[in-house]
């Protein structure tokens, strides 16, 4: 078996080390072929972007004329056009994966201090006889504190030097282009960024007559209003379309020749039920290369590609989501299906409003799969076609799971002691550490933007989501979601109704033109799981009336009431 390193995403370091590699150098023909000027490639993390783009730029860049060794023996170098053009182009490569600052000044020092550092690795040009005196003078003020004119031209400029010099148009590689503008939703400066970038791109990638081809990756595609509003040249390849479907990720083939060299063939069941799931265009059982590798070097089982990120976008909108956003969330994590309209231009400024732009963002990032979708040519109506998604695989489950229990770190003892008192009937010690709990986690349910004020469905939902994982391995759980606000029904059926009891919880937020308090509060959700016969559905099952635990919760702000019935 060949030495499986991790992390390694230098190509010509794998390739002369004789590191574990699987040959992806078919998407250099395939990209140069397809003839188009301006590629945009979006891919969850860690799924080989940086490692291509390192190909790429090896296998073009004038700094690697004669390599030959790097590429003997692989896809690309099987057609005697592309040994011809190895080595032959000047490549400008650059990445914005390490700039995740929390401001936009920080945002921007780090794009320049970057530029500056690129521009050090040409200090040749400013001898080359090719460039005038005033190309040379715009070398020289290119420096961490240069304005935003020079900044947002420097890779232009940079462009046209190399092509003055080598007398050939230059090829622009930019990896994780959208790290930043993640970082600017979250923190708060995504006006600023935008309009940096809008003008950065634009001379980069699109006035640029001294541009040969260029590739751009990222996870998501950040909307064209946004950022590529001049790119007209610009092609997109997202997770849905079919071009360079298998040139990130591994397929199911190359994942259980994998498994055979390493001599764990009779694994093949288990990692594709962990690991397999990726669909991208009409090519389903892609793997994400990060756990495979992984998987291969340890051989064990573990979320590998979950935990590779803190998922603090992901998890800060699932969590502050309204009921729109928990509740489907619920049924994904039961393993069910969601159908819904996708939208894979990500607009940023709607993830705070928006629960398709949320589903498009975790189908962009890796955390959905596309099952089945609706041709748009057949609808019957105008209107957006619908998609099926659930669940990648049981790593991304699991990682779900975690990011739910994250939420109640903080009051952990206190959220574990409820659960334990809901499970015994105490009800005394029930209404002791759910209001802890409320108290310390409500807020964190909620933004606080709204305009009148903290949601209280933002917390109940979190919380039965966290329910719904602690419990889900020893019982049923189903909620009736029929009324809205106001109101949220669970009920826990045991899996094993001889040891354990059944549980019905009715959810009620206190009203003062109906309730003169929370203890009228919480009997009118007492009053309503018998007026309605939840228990009912118990009974059918054989459940006894002694065995069913009837709870009523009356909430105000963060204070609980709790009682039985």
């Amino acid at each position: 078996m060949r030495t499986v390193a991790i992390g390694i995403q230098d190509f010509s370091v794998i390739r002369e080390k004789k590191y574990f590699y699987i040959d992806k150098t078919s998407f250099i023909r395939e990209w140069w072929d397809s003839g188009d000027s301006v590629t945009l490639i979006t891919r969850p993390r860690r799924f080989g972007k940086t490692l291509n783009m390192s190909m790429v730029e090896q296998f073009f860049s004038v700094n690697y004329a004669g390599r030959k060794d790097l590429f003997e023996g692989l896809s690309v170098w099987e057609n005697e056009a592309y040994r011809e053009i190895q080595g032959t182009y000047p490549v400008i490569s650059l990445s914005f994966a390490h700039i995740k600052e929390t401001s936009y000044e920080m945002t921007r020092l780090k794009i320049c201090q970057l530029l500056v550092n690129i521009y050090s690795d040409y200090e040749f040009l400013s001898e080359s006889q090719a460039l005038s005196k005033a190309d040379k003078a715009y070398m020289r003020r290119i420096a961490e504190d240069m304005n935003d004119a020079d900044a947002t031209f420097a890779l232009f400029q940079l462009s046209k030097f190399l092509y003055q010099h080598y007398g050939k148009k230059v090829i622009i590689l930019l990896d994780e282009y959208d790290t930043p503008m993640q970082e600017a939703y979250v923190d708060g400066y995504w006006n600023e960024l935008v309009a940096f970038t809008r003008s950065l791109f634009n001379s980069t990638f699109k006035t640029n007559p001294y541009l040969e081809r260029g590739i751009m990756t990222g996870i998501t595609r950040v909307s064209k209003e946004s950022i590529f509003s001049d790119l007209n040249n610009l092609k997109v390849v997202t997770t849905t379309s079919d071009e360079y479907a298998t040139s990130f990720g591994f397929t199911e083939e190359e994942v259980f020749a994998a498994l055979e060299e390493s001599g764990m063939g009779n694994e093949r069941e288990q990692v594709k039920e962990w690991y397999d799931g990726f669909v991208f265009g009409e090519h389903r059982d892609i793997y994400n290369p990060w756990s495979i590798l992984n998987f291969l070097d340890t051989g064990k089982f573990s979320t590998y590609w979950a935990n590779t990120s803190s998922n603090s976008l992901v998890g800060k909108l699932i969590r502050e989501g309204s009921r729109q956003i928990k509740i489907p969330f619920e049924d994904l994590l039961k393993g069910k299906h969601l159908k819904c309209p996708i939208d894979e231009q990500i607009v940023y400024n709607q993830l705070d409003n928006s629960e398709n732009a949320i589903w498009s963002l975790l189908l962009a990032s890796g955390y959905l799969k596309v099952v089945d979708y609706e041709d748009m040519g057949k609808l019957e109506t105008r209107r957006a076609p619908l998609y099926e998604l659930t669940l990648t695989n049981y790593e991304v489950e699991l990682m779900f799971d975690n990011m739910v229990r994250s939420w109640f770190d903080p009051v952990e003892a206190d959220y574990n002691d409820f659960v334990k008192a809901l499970l015994l009937g105490d009800v005394d010690a029930m209404n002791v550490y759910m209001n802890r709990v409320a108290l310390q986690t409500f807020s964190y349910f909620d933004t606080g933007k709204r305009v009148f004020g903290p949601e209280p469905e933002r917390f109940y939902h979190g919380f039965v989501l966290g329910l719904l994982v602690e419990l889900r391995e020893k019982y049923f759980i189903t909620s009736n979601r029929e009324s809205g606000f106001g109101r949220y029904d669970v009920m826990l059926e045991p899996k094993n109704p001889k040891e354990d009891a059944a549980v019905i919880l009715e959810f009620k937020v206190y009203n003062p033109r109906k309730e003169s308090s929370l203890e009228e509060t919480v009997q009118a959700a007492l009053s309503q799981i018998k007026e309605k016969h939840y228990e009912e559905e118990l009974f059918a099952r054989g459940i006894p009336g002694e065995q069913i635990h009837c709870y009523g919760f009356a909430f105000e702000g963060k204070n609980v009431l709790i009682d039985g019935a």
